[in-house]
Formats: structure tokens, sequence, C-alpha cells
């Protein structure tokens, strides 16, 4: 158990922290399962503009520090290339 107030401060300050970012990747994961269930309907139109919506989210992610840039960019990229060949 932590014995410093640093240490207690520091333990509800991770407590919050980890509640924000989970929302924050819960919100992320949603627009890129938007872009993948339009991708399997086969549906360009509607993948082209979940893929626009997901973008800015994917960037606010590496912005927040909840997601590493190169993963991000990896992302958009397979998804990028999978709403291509439709």
């Amino acid at each position: 158990m932590a014995n410093t107030p640093q240490a207690r401060k520091r333990i509800r300050r991770n407590a919050r922290r980890a509640e924000i970012n989970g929302s924050r990747m819960s919100r992320i994961r949603t627009f890129v399962k938007k872009v993948e269930v339009a991708i399997e309907g086969g549906d360009k139109e509607a993948a082209q503009n979940a893929l626009r919506d997901a973008q800015p989210e994917l960037a606010r992610g590496v912005a927040r520090g909840v997601l590493h840039k190169n993963t991000a960019s990896r992302k958009m990229s397979r998804l990028s290339k999978r709403v291509a060949a439709l």
C-alpha cells in the first residue's frame, strides 16, 4: 500500500487517467469497427465515409497519448488499402 502522500495522489490520478484513456480507446475502436463493417458489407461509399470519420479519431488518440503514432499509421494504412480494394 502507498505510504507517501505523493504515492496516494499518484494512485488516484492513475485510476482517473485509466478510465479516461479506456473510454478514448473504446471510441477509437468503435470508429474502426464501423469501417470494417462497411468493408465486409461491400458498401464502398459507406466505407469511405466511415474511414473519413475514423481518421481524425486515430490522430486524436496519438495526440492524447493512448496510441503510438506508428500503430495509428498502420491501422489507417491497412483500412485505406481495404477500402480502395472494394
